[in-house]
This record gives structure tokens, C-alpha cells and sequence, in this order.
């Protein structure tokens, strides 16, 4: 087995180092990569063989442990010592902790001592601090699971403290990590197969793997490759990475939260596109995120004066004093205290979520569908993650309420079809209502030119038809033919003519 440092005990910038140890009998095959455990041993000093020289003559010496007991604090160690967190919490900071939570105005404080040399930006540090909380994961009486993690992503403009965000995330997170998108690959991620000097393969844990019960936070989401960013498909829905390498084949948990940010596709966010015009992401891996917030550089005079007076203190000696921001080390510890708190769904909380699930559901067959049994499960975890970070014992109505708020807040940003001006969750599937519409009447003209037989379409008659229907200008429907060509939704049977597939 190879002992590595835990990446929250590391300093900044440091790489983690290692130790073997040699483990017999029942303690094999106890622990997976990724497990976080106490291992008791013996340590001994071993010769290493040198080219050219015996082991006995060798002068290079190296440290090796013969294992005798595993103890688990994390990964697949028992609930209890799953649950608590390797910083250790001395009575006095307890007791602090819980008289900071009867502060009747604590969510406002842990909202303000989030980032505070970011000036705004209220509802994504709240959302942050939702995701870094969790919810509790429910195991099903059928041996299935309900993930109790967070996803957020962040999309918007250059130079909004988008990855400022992200790091300050990662460093007061109980057990944060945080990584940038062009120089992460699949097997950094996740696990990758490596030969060690004896020539045997062996698992090398990956960043969501190393952030099991934690986050990772992805900067540049977007500059990916595909193929790499694929990975994220199976721990952001279930929770574990699967490897099958190099004669290795394991699964390995990673109920790890992910937040991510990105950058527009064409520099600054277009109002005028859907996200997923905006986004360089595929539509699968956007839907598994709870909440999507667009931030936009939106010039405002008394916005700017205030964002440039509040970085010019930050350049004063004195900085920003505010006696109710909260001391990072005090935020971290309360943070990994609210983890452990499990609160009960009330039935007036239960009553709320339902009723604003409905509202959004009951819709005529023409307007928008805006919710899915995805997002309801969102909406849970959300209010389950506020009740945690209040440290309540039970998530009450106002809770729920907070939930719907930020939930309502995402589609106003993100879920708005630009070409209706109506909010519709079909914009973060990538196919809105109004562009389903459009592709129903499309199919319907080109249906009712070819006939029967089917007969080619000519393009100046199938363009003149589509614009008499008031859905297409001109160019728009010249656009949409040659998309649907691109689709192989249509083809050209003869030049400049067009007929269905």
C-alpha cells in the first residue's frame, strides 16, 4: 500500500509526499485508493539496489513500514467516522460554534465573511456555502442512493471574481480542492494506472477521488477537452469513478460536490443567444448541475463606484474592517461542524416544495415546462443544505422558501428562451420550447411541399413557404436548412432541391 499526505494538511503549493507499507494477512485488500486511514506500523530502513552495485554495497538507503492496524476516517470507514472531519474541534471552538448559530442574523454574517474582498455577488456565496454544507445523502430500502451533494456552475463575463471565488471556496472548505480545466486530464481527475518501480501497476487517486466527502472546485471548465471532462459524467450523478486499466478493474467513491466556472464562448455573455449557445459544454453534463448563475459585467455607475471604492480599501493599511465578519479559521470550523448536523424534513417544508413543484408543472400543453423530478430533488438538497448551515435540527418552511428563491433566481439568469422571452427549463436541455416548435413546422412545411409521391423541394419555393409562416425571416431559414443538412435531418436530393430523410 502507498500512504500519501492528506491534500488539507499540505502547505500551499507543496506536492503530497509518500511512504510504502507492507501489509499481511487479513489487513489486505482493506483499504482503496482514496481511503483516508490512521495506519499503525513499524518503520524500518531497507538498502535500495544501485546499478552496477549489490544491495549490500549499496549506500542508498529508504524508509519502508510494516502495517499492523488500519483505521478508517473517511472513504469507506464506518458512518460515524465518516462523518467526522479531520479537523479536530476543541470544546471552546464548539462552544463558540454554537453560540455564533443562535445569532439571529448568522446567515447574512456567513454570507458577508464569505470572500469579503469581493464586493456583491450575494446569492452565489450563499449558494457556495450551500454546496460546501452538503446535504445527507439517503440510502433507499432497495440499496439504492440519492447523491446529498451540491453542483453549481458559474458562466459570465471576464474579471467578475469568478475564480476568486473558487479558490476562497477551497481553501475555507473543510476538505476542499481546486484544479483549472486546461491542465486537468480524466486520469488526473478521477484515478490513473502507474507502473511503480517493481514493474506492477497500481491506482493513483485523482482529484475527486482525493475529495471524497469534500469538493473540488474547476476553474475553466470550458477549456477541457471533451474527452477528459467525459469522466465527470458518472461522479457528478453517481457518485464514484469507475477505472478498468492496465489489468485493474475498480470503482472508487467520489461523493465529491463539483463547482465549476467557465468562460462565455465568444469572450463576453451574449443576452441574445440560450446558455448552451453561450457554454463550450454538452447538454448531459449542464443538466447535472443544481444551479447554473450567469455573471455579466453590466456597466451601472453606482455599482462601479462602489466595487472601485471597496478595492481601493483593500489597498488601504487599515483594509476592510467590519466587526461582523466572521475570522476565516472560526468559518472553516463552523462549516465542518454544520456537516454533521442531519436535520428532518418538516411536513410544512414538504407542503412548500410541493406546491411550488406543481405550480410549475401545471402548465397548458403550449407554455413551458420548467421543472423536472431533478430539479425537485435540487430543490431538497438545497433547503437541506440551508437547514445544516443554521444548524437546525429540522428544515422548516422558511428554508424551502430560501430554496425556491435561488432556485427562481437561476431561471430568471439561465433559463430564459431568448426567442419567446419566457422562462423554460428545455433552454438548459438544449432544446427550448419555441425551438422545438420551430423544428415541428419546419418538418410540417417540407412534408406538405414534397406530396405524395415525394417529390424534391425546390430551395427558393421551401424558403418562401417557411417565411409566410412568420416563425423564419430569410436568413434565418436559410440557416435552419442548412442545420438541418448538418443533422442529416434533410438531404439534397438534387441540386438546390431537398427532401426529408
Amino acid at each position: 500500500v502507498r500512504l500519501q499526505e492528506l491534500p488539507e494538511d499540505l502547505p500551499p503549493g507543496q506536492l503530497p509526499h509518500y511512504i510504502d507499507v507492507t501489509i499481511k494477512q487479513d489487513l489486505v485488500d482493506n483499504a482503496r485508493p482514496g481511503d483516508r486511514i490512521i495506519l499503525t506500523g513499524i518503520v524500518r530502513i531497507e538498502q535500495e539496489p544501485v546499478v552496477g552495485v549489490s544491495r549490500a554495497s549499496s549506500g542508498l538507503y529508504r524508509l519502508r513500514v510494516d502495517g499492523n492496524n488500519i483505521e478508517f476516517i473517511g472513504g469507506r470507514g464506518t458512518k460515524s467516522s465518516r462523518r467526522s472531519e479531520r479537523e479536530e474541534i476543541s470544546p471552546e471552538a464548539e462552544k463558540m460554534i454554537k453560540l455564533l448559530s443562535k445569532d439571529p442574523n448568522i446567515d447574512r454574517r456567513l454570507v458577508d465573511s464569505f470572500a469579503p474582498h469581493i464586493k456583491g455577488h450575494e446569492l452565489i456565496k450563499e449558494a457556495i456555502l450551500y454546496l460546501i454544507v452538503g446535504s445527507t445523502q439517503r440510502i433507499l430500502a432497495d440499496g439504492g442512493k440519492i447523491r446529498g451533494d451540491i453542483n453549481i456552475f458559474l458562466v459570465g463575463d471576464p474579471g467578475t471574481a469568478k475564480s476568486e471565488m473558487l479558490k476562497f471556496c477551497a481553501r475555507i472548505a473543510p476538505r476542499g480542492l481546486y484544479t483549472s480545466g486546461r491542465g486537468s486530464t480524466a486520469a488526473g481527475l478521477t484515478a490513473a494506472v502507474v507502473k511503480d518501480k517493481s514493474g506492477i501497476f497500481m491506482l493513483e487517486a485523482g482529484a475527486v477521488v482525493l475529495g471524497d466527502q469534500g469538493l473540488v472546485c474547476i476553474d475553466e471548465f470550458d477549456k477541457m477537452k471533451p474527452e477528459d471532462r467525459s469522466a465527470l459524467h458518472e461522479v457528478m450523478e453517481q457518485q464514484t469513478a469507475s477505472i478498468a486499466k492496465g489489468g485493474i478493474v475498480a470503482t472508487l467513491n467520489a461523493r465529491t460536490s463539483i463547482l465549476a466556472a467557465a468562460n462565455p464562448l465568444y469572450g463576453k455573455y451574449d443576452p441574445f443567444r440560450n446558455i448552451t449557445e453561450n457554454v463550450n459544454l454538452p447538454i448531459p453534463l449542464l443538466t447535472r448541475f443544481d444551479l447554473i448563475f450567469v455573471v455579466r459585467d453590466i456597466p451601472s455607475k453606482e455599482k462601479d463606484r462602489k466595487i472601485a471604492e471597496h478595492i481601493i480599501d483593500l489597498h488601504t493599511p487599515a483594509g476592510i474592517e467590519n466587526r461582523s465578519l466572521i475570522d476565516v479559521d472560526i468559518l472553516t470550523k463552523y462549516l465542518g461542524y454544520s456537516k454533521r448536523i442531519n436535520p428532518i424534513l418538516t411536513k410544512e417544508a414538504e407542503e412548500k416544495i410541493l406546491e411550488y413543484y406543481m405550480k410549475m408543472r401545471n402548465v397548458e400543453s403550449e407554455e413551458m415546462i420548467t421543472v423536472t423530478p431533478r430539479q425537485l430533488e435540487a430543490l431538497i438538497r438545497l433547503a437541506t443544505a440551508r437547514s445544516r448551515l443554521l444548524m437546525k435540527d429540522q428544515v422548516e418552511a422558511e428554508d424551502a422558501d430560501r430554496a425556491i428563491f435561488l432556485f427562481e433566481s437561476m431561471l430568471q439568469d439561465a433559463g430564459v428562451d431568448v426567442n419567446t422571452g419566457k422562462v423554460d427549463l428545455g433552454v438548459l436541455q438544449g432544446k427550448p420550447q419555441s425551438e422545438v416548435s420551430r423544428m415541428q413546422l419546419f418538418m410540417d412545411v417540407l412534408r406538405s411541399l414534397e406530396g405524395e409521391p415525394k417529390q424534391p423541394v425546390e430551395d427558393r419555393l421551401f424558403v418562401s413557404e417557411l417565411v409566410k409562416s412568420g416563425k423564419f425571416t430569410e436568413e434565418e431559414a436559410r440557416n435552419y436548412i442548412r442545420r438541418m443538412l448538418r443533422e442529416a435531418s434533410i438531404y439534397e436530393s438534387k441540386p438546390g432541391h431537398y427532401n426529408r430523410v
